[in-house]
């Protein structure tokens, strides 16, 4: 599995593929079985909120042995423990990494309240890693889904260098404002707007500051394609990597609306191309492209694009190709 960085240019870095995001229940062999055979661009094992307290202990042992038996391929391969002031969250991390933690790309902490639960989470990663020998360092994301995380959001994010990805939890967070919602995810249309925006945003704009990407959380109504769609549709307009999925039926939805189209990829790559050639051969600082002028901010903008396309595994066609797309 590749392991890359998260910090870089842009805010963004060169970060894994997050489209779609797939959880999976610790408790279940059968699910971790199939995980590995879906299109989905990461998938967590979940030992928290899809599993019962009676199971927690067990589904470790199901996750080690899916993580181990499994070709995983190029997925992300993540684990969520349970949250750190819950009596599981240290075994979780200890069983779990030491016996399959070559196989683990990063680990999910849900509802992280504090720089500190991050920092906790580091150092026993750092010590397990030092004692088995791991080639890699294991990432970390972090979910946020209560008041205390929101509003230390921007000292989380910045809390370890390990840390790759700020999530959106909105069913604990819905929960935590006394919202009237029973459906995780769900959109309300009396309200006069989407009203998780400024959560949207504030998620956004402390992951961007660190450099990490930022994920949206699950919809519940897994046989509600349309509406799948259009929740992905409003945090991908804003600059969100992915989604989570909770159900098959949604993986093809989060990789599409979450990716460019080849048209978009393309007209991207043909920019940073132009603007390259203006720079370093032309020695100009913007250049007519088309009927428009692009400039610094507009390579800015197309690195974007270009990323989210390479990430998705996208290639130019050559020019001939495309016709009059």
């Amino acid at each position: 599995m590749p392991t890359m960085s998260n910090h870089g240019a842009e805010g963004m870095g060169t970060a894994r593929p997050r489209r779609s995001c797939l959880s999976v229940p610790g408790s279940s062999p059968k699910m971790l079985g199939k995980a590995p055979l879906l299109p989905a661009d990461e998938v967590f094992c979940d030992l928290e909120d899809s599993v019962a307290p009676g199971e927690k202990e067990a589904a470790r042992g199901n996750v080690v042995q899916a993580l181990n038996d499994n070709d995983w391929g190029d997925k992300t391969v993540v684990v969520r423990v349970n949250a750190i002031d819950t009596r599981w969250a240290y075994r979780d991390i200890i069983e779990v990494v030491e016996a399959a933690g070559d196989n683990i790309d990063c680990i999910m902490i849900p509802k992280v309240q504090s720089p500190g639960e991050v920092e906790f989470v580091d150092h026993l990663l750092r010590m397990i890693e030092d004692t088995e020998g791991f080639d890699h360092q294991i990432g970390i994301e972090a979910q946020i889904e209560n008041g205390p995380g929101l509003t230390l959001i921007d000292d989380i994010a910045h809390a370890s260098d390990r840390l790759e990805t700020l999530i959106f939890g909105p069913g604990d967070m819905a929960a935590a404002m006394g919202m009237p919602s029973l459906t995780v995810g769900e959109l309300i249309d009396e309200y006069p707007g989407d009203y998780w925006h400024w959560i949207h945003m504030r998620i956004l704009v402390a992951a961007r500051t660190a450099g990490l990407q930022a994920i949206d959380g699950p919809y519940a109504k897994i046989r509600d394609l349309d509406g799948y769609r259009e929740v992905a549709k409003r945090t991908r307009i804003l600059g969100y990597d992915g989604k989570w999925v909770l159900h098959p039926g949604q993986i093809d939805i989060a990789n599409e609306v979450y990716a460019p189209s080849q048209e978009e990829f393309e007209r991207a790559e043909d920019i940073l191309e132009a603007y390259r050639k203006a720079t370093d051969v032309d020695l100009a600082g913007a250049v007519m492209f088309g009927e428009e002028m692009i400039d610094e901010a507009s390579r800015k903008m197309a690195e974007v694009t270009s990323m989210r396309g390479r990430a998705a595994g996208m290639k130019p066609r050559p020019v001939e190709e495309r016709g009059d797309d």
